[in-house]
């Protein structure tokens, strides 16, 4: 029985609790949180709640930790410092940080003795995968890849931080006629603006300046200046009754050709359609709590990534299982 530990508990962690109890060979052991621990007990289900501060006490009955904190912000410190002491696992999706975030990983997994998988999820993650078997057999060709649609939690949380701003959600949105031509094999060059369009749906404080604060999103910079984006004000009653779920997804895709003359055409479609995004992302993660207990059980160390694991480490069943079923 894998013994897990949550580092954190908000929508990633529930998610990740959820997906725990689809796996026989798994248990929730222990939440670990920065609030106080009574606050959490009451959605826990039963499964004891400790200080951060009383972490190292419960090390020795935890195989494998997840990071459940805010992936841009707390990941990069939070899970070196938890690699010195636990296996861990990650959902750090700045892509271009992970080069720096693995690195800090690694030197701590090393040292430790423990392995440490990062950037786990769908992208970061099954998207990464793909867009790596996709390049290894079409090596003539080019990836695009679109989101959506789908909210983005970190460019509604932007919006959020506006003044006079009490709620928002913004959705990413593939443009179809990009996505179309992408699909028919053609390998357009495509700019942020070409690829995706940003819908936003914004409660404001009564009385604010609706003009500024459109003009705040649209032009700001990093998130929305661009790409081609519309604003809605809507009621806040409105926002909780249409646009309460986390829904996400998207299309990994490579068009290549091959023959003597390159005179055939192919194109690898991948695609994901999610209801809740922290929800598949847990389960994601679950998966990959296996391979981390089973690479440590085998003596492996250090930092890893999705492109390190071998599929079967992912899988509750025997290697024989898999090639007669699934082979």
């Amino acid at each position: 029985m894998i013994r897990i530990g949550l580092y954190g508990y908000g929508n990633l962690a529930r998610g990740v609790d959820c997906a725990i109890k689809q796996n026989d060979d798994m248990e929730l052991c222990a939440v670990f949180t920065r609030r106080s621990p009574e606050s959490v007990k009451t959605v826990t289900g039963g499964v004891p709640v400790y200080h951060t501060n009383e972490i190292l006490v419960h090390k020795d009955e935890i195989d494998v930790l997840v990071m459940c904190g805010g992936s841009a912000t707390d990941l990069p410190v939070q899970t070196p410092e938890m690699a010195q002491y636990f296996n861990v696992v990650d959902s750090f999706d700045t892509h271009k940080n992970i080069p720096e975030h693995f690195a800090n990983v690694d030197a701590a997994a090393r040292k430790s003795g423990k392995v440490g998988i990062i950037s786990v999820g769908w992208d970061p993650g099954m998207f990464s995968l793909n867009r790596l078997y996709s390049g290894c057999i079409l090596r003539d060709g080019k990836d695009y890849t679109f989101w959506g649609k789908g909210v983005s939690q970190g460019h509604s949380d932007a919006i959020r931080r506006i003044e006079g701003v009490v709620d928002a959600k913004q959705y990413t949105v593939p443009v179809e006629s990009s996505l179309d031509a992408v699909r028919r094999g053609e390998q357009p060059e495509l700019s942020a603006r070409q690829k995706h369009t940003r819908e936003c749906f914004v409660v404001a404080e009564e009385g604010a300046d609706k003009a500024r604060i459109e003009h705040e999103i649209v032009t700001m910079k990093n998130y929305f200046d661009e790409y081609d984006t519309t604003v809605h004000f809507i009621s806040l009653e409105e926002l909780r009754r249409d646009h309460a779920g986390i829904p996400h997804g998207g299309f990994v895709i490579r068009s290549g050709k091959t023959g003597k003359d390159l005179e055939n055409s192919h194109v690898i479609e991948y695609s994901l359609k999610l209801d809740s995004n922290p929800e598949f992302t847990a389960s994601v993660i679950v998966a990959y709590v296996r391979a981390a207990y089973r690479m440590s059980s085998e003596g492996m160390c250090g930092c890893k990534t999705v492109f390190d694991i071998p599929p079967a480490y992912l899988s509750d069943k025997t290697s024989y299982e898999l090639i007669s079923t699934l082979l």
